[in-house]
């Protein structure tokens, strides 16, 4: 799944509330070209979360995401500002792909 329409419906004020992260962080993260699609999530307990990673320009950092499908829809789930380990991971992708 692409993961560029996320219902943010049932997290989203949770995911404010707890990290900081708005909806709009949250869009423009899923927007980014340079995004990084970590399927599944290296966290996930049961394997079905997947994480985005990528750069808000609203935020002015990479910002990690936990998407979830759930019968063809996705669902975001939290959203966080970036720890080393998604940081380092986008900057090597984001550098690969500068030739």
């Amino acid at each position: 799944m692409v993961f560029d329409r996320v219902d943010w419906s049932k997290r989203g004020q949770y995911m404010l509330e707890r990290h900081a992260i708005s909806v709009l962080v949250a869009q423009e993260v899923l927007a980014d070209p340079n995004r990084v699609v970590i399927d599944p999530d290296y966290n996930s307990a049961t394997g079905q979360g997947v994480r985005i990673v990528g750069y808000s320009s609203l935020e002015g950092a990479v910002v990690s995401l936990i998407v979830m499908e759930v019968d063809g829809i996705a669902y975001g789930v939290n959203g966080w500002r970036s720890n080393e380990k998604d940081r380092r991971i986008y900057r090597e992708v984001e550098d690969d792909g500068q030739d």
